[in-house]
C-alpha cells in the first residue's frame, strides 16, 4: 500500500515538471513584437490620416489655357488643352531657397517626390525651339542670374537622376528677383499675347519660360 502511494506521488511530480517545462518553452518561442511595429499601431499613431502618411509636399497641376477645366465642365467648347504641368510643391519651412535647399550648378527636379512632368497636347515652340506633342520630364540647373530648363524623356520616374542621353532640349531663362518670400514652390501658366508663359517661383526668385502654339 505504501509502495503504491509513493508511485502515485512520483507520477504527479513528473507531470507537474513537464507542464512547467512546456510553459517555459512556449514563452521563449513566441516572438516579442513591439506594439509600435504593428500596422494597427502605426495607423493609430498617424492620427491625421490612418491610411497613409500625409505628404508635406502636395501634388499640384496647372493647365493652359488656365481655365481649361472650368470651360470643359461648363461645356463651353473647350476643345483640347494645349499644355499642363504636374509637380509636387515643397515649401521653405524657415529656410532660404539658396543655399539651404538648392545649390547653384546642381540639377533640380523643379519640385519634390516624382519627377516634374510637362505634357504638350500639341506641338509647341518653347523659347524659339519646336517641340513635338508628348510627355516630358522637366528639370533645371539653377544659376544666380539664369536657369537652364531641360526637357527629358525619362518620364514616370522618381526624384531626379538625369540621363543626359534622354535630354531633348535645353532653354536659358533669366532670373527675376522679387521682394516676395513665397513659401511654396509654384508652377503655373500665365496668358501671354503669343501663347503662354510657364512661371516657376519660389522664395524671392521667379523664372519664366515662353510657349507658343
Amino acid at each position: 500500500m505504501v509502495k503504491a502511494l509513493y508511485i502515485f506521488i512520483a507520477i504527479i511530480l513528473l507531470t507537474s515538471c513537464n507542464t512547467t517545462d512546456k510553459k517555459e518553452t512556449n514563452t521563449t518561442d513566441i516572438p516579442k513584437t513591439s506594439i509600435t511595429d504593428s500596422p494597427v499601431a502605426k495607423k493609430i499613431e498617424n492620427r491625421d490620416n490612418p491610411y497613409v502618411l500625409v505628404d508635406v509636399s502636395p501634388m499640384d497641376m496647372s493647365y493652359f489655357p488656365t481655365d481649361y477645366l472650368k470651360l470643359k465642365m461648363a461645356k463651353k467648347n473647350a476643345g483640347m488643352p494645349m499644355a499642363r504641368v504636374i509637380y509636387s510643391r515643397p515649401h521653405l519651412q524657415g529656410r532660404h531657397v539658396f543655399h539651404d535647399v538648392l545649390k547653384y550648378g546642381e540639377p533640380w527636379r523643379l519640385g519634390a517626390n516624382e519627377s516634374t512632368e510637362l505634357q504638350l497636347f500639341k506641338e509647341a515652340t518653347i523659347a524659339g525651339k519646336k517641340i513635338k506633342a508628348g510627355r516630358y520630364v522637366l528639370y533645371c540647373i539653377p544659376q544666380e542670374d539664369k536657369w537652364t530648363i531641360v526637357l527629358n524623356g525619362n518620364v514616370d520616374s522618381w526624384g531626379l537622376q538625369p540621363d543626359l542621353t534622354k535630354d531633348i532640349a535645353r532653354f536659358e531663362a533669366p532670373v527675376v528677383k522679387t521682394s516676395n518670400s513665397l513659401e511654396y514652390f509654384t508652377m503655373l501658366f500665365q496668358n501671354m499675347p503669343s501663347g503662354a508663359s510657364l512661371l516657376m517661383a519660389w522664395d524671392n526668385v521667379e523664372i519664366r519660360l515662353s510657349l507658343s502654339f
